[in-house]
């Protein structure tokens, strides 16, 4: 049951088939669920009015298979080093070749390894690596905030995106970022393509004294 415990073995447990009835019947009188508090926020980037809850779906169990759950054809293990802006022995840090709104870095594990499967040791590097591409991208000038954003519903291969807010664009602030990022218009390639020149030569610059052998592009 939702939020029970099972006498068996004291492990906690939620049941989606409950909260999806329990949703479902909390709903209003068309059916669906009120909008939930963030609508309201300033940072939510879309007009209330007319504006409405999806229906809940059945949940699919068991779950569908990620993008690159195979290590044999995973896309990401079988980019070559060179289209990464930085390359280290056990992980690859890359940033779009093709302008994006906003400047920003993703972290992925050499291995093929979800968050789960990382060693206390790996995990201790990837934290390392995340203050490293925070500060990367603080470094621009015109940035205001770096975001980290950690999601495993996509790709099955570990990957981390960090993200630069331009300073005072403040309905950018918080979660909502990564959905501003696919309503702002791409910067203009000449300046991506100096930005991100300029992040695989702050990355290498901070793994030099480490004594690791980082590859920038």
């Amino acid at each position: 049951m939702d939020g029970s415990t099972d006498p068996s073995d004291g492990v906690p447990s939620i049941d989606p088939f409950v909260i999806t009835a329990r949703t479902r019947a909390a709903t209003g009188r068309d059916g669906r669920s009120a909008l939930p508090r963030v609508a309201h926020w300033p940072i939510f980037p879309f007009e209330t009015e007319g504006l409405r809850v999806r229906a809940l779906n059945d949940p699919v169990l068991p779950e569908p298979p990620r993008r690159d759950d195979d290590a044999d054809s995973c896309t990401v293990c079988a980019r070559p080093d060179d289209q990464f802006v930085w390359a280290g022995s056990r992980w690859r840090i890359s940033m779009s070749p093709t302008p994006g709104s906003v400047p920003n870095l993703v972290l992925h594990s050499r291995d093929h390894i979800d968050f789960a499967d990382l060693t206390e040791p790996q995990g201790g590097e990837m934290g390392v690596l995340l203050v490293r591409m925070e500060r990367a991208l603080a470094s621009i000038d015109g940035v205001g905030r770096v975001h980290v954003y950690k999601w495993g519903d996509g790709g099955a291969h570990l990957h981390v995106l960090v993200v630069a807010r331009p300073r005072g664009m403040m309905q950018l602030r918080g979660m909502f970022l990564s959905t501003w990022m696919e309503v702002l218009p791409p910067l203009p390639a000449e300046e991506w393509a100096t930005i991100r020149a300029h992040l695989g030569a702050r990355l290498a610059a901070a793994a030099t004294p480490q004594g690791s052998t980082p590859r920038h592009r």
